[in-house]
């Protein structure tokens, strides 16, 4: 089993449950990587590690403190130790937690090895905060997924939990007009609030967009499943529509 004292998101819980550990030699990437972590509504960089063996420690002292980490971003190519070599040796010490690779090197090889270690997501440098928070999004969801199946699991529940960790549809190329960057502050701001139902105006109201902005954002992911799209009961005059983050089980 992974070691993990991460807690689903609660609805209007907003304090971050996801313990990341950032792992790169570059201080301004550590730095940027670590920022992109806080900006993903549920995350939090707990440390940031400049090499392996920083690493190593870091997460065998959370574990010891019982405040372990749930997450590692892991620089494939780091001073002391490659980042594949870092990753057995968690496993080999039973620090299962989970890792995404982060890398500049693109060889399937090593790929191939990442994932032999237990690696599920990788990310190629350079890239953009919505492919970023994508991939944590979809960490979210498996362990939403796997923390739903309880004690025993089937198999339909681990091919909905695995299937979690795939590209959505939400990253399909989008309408003219519309930014990656905004769509994943707008899905990712739905999805902390997973009960929760949004028009147009409210959404604008929380992100400091216009309705006409949010409402075009909103029918795109309405269009791809993403999201659920009904009337509001009550209203006078034209219908208002409300939309929330579509069920991932």
């Amino acid at each position: 089993m992974r070691e993990s004292h991460v807690s689903i998101p609660q609805p209007g819980s907003g304090s971050p449950v996801f313990k990341v550990l950032v792992v790169d030699d570059e201080p301004e990437t550590a730095a940027a990587h670590a920022k992109y972590v806080n900006r993903v509504p549920g995350f939090s960089t707990g440390a940031i590690a400049a090499n392996g063996q920083q690493a190593l420690g870091l997460l065998a002292s959370a574990r010891e403190a019982k405040q372990p980490f749930d997450l590692v971003l892991l620089d494939m190519t780091l001073p002391d130790l490659h980042g594949i070599d870092v990753a057995k040796r968690m496993r080999g010490r039973g620090l299962t937690t989970d890792i995404i690779a982060i890398t500049a090197v693109r060889d399937l090889a090593v790929v191939r090895s990442a994932v032999a270690t237990g690696i599920t997501q990788y990310l190629i440098k350079p890239f953009a905060f919505a492919a970023f928070t994508e991939k944590l999004e979809n960490h979210r969801r498996f362990i939403s997924e796997i923390s739903s199946t309880g004690p025993d699991t089937s198999q339909r529940a681990l091919d909905n939990a695995f299937s979690a960790l795939r590209t959505t549809s939400a990253s399909a190329p989008l309408p003219k007009g519309l930014i990656p960057e905004t769509l994943a502050q707008i899905t990712a701001h739905l999805r902390s609030k997973p009960d929760l139902c949004l028009s147009a105006t409210e959404l604008g109201e929380d992100l400091g967009i216009s309705r006409v902005t949010a409402r075009r954002y909103l029918e795109h992911l309405a269009d791809v499943k993403s999201v659920l799209k009904q009337p509001r009961h009550g209203t006078r005059g034209r219908p208002e529509y409300e939309y929330r983050a579509a069920s991932y089980r």
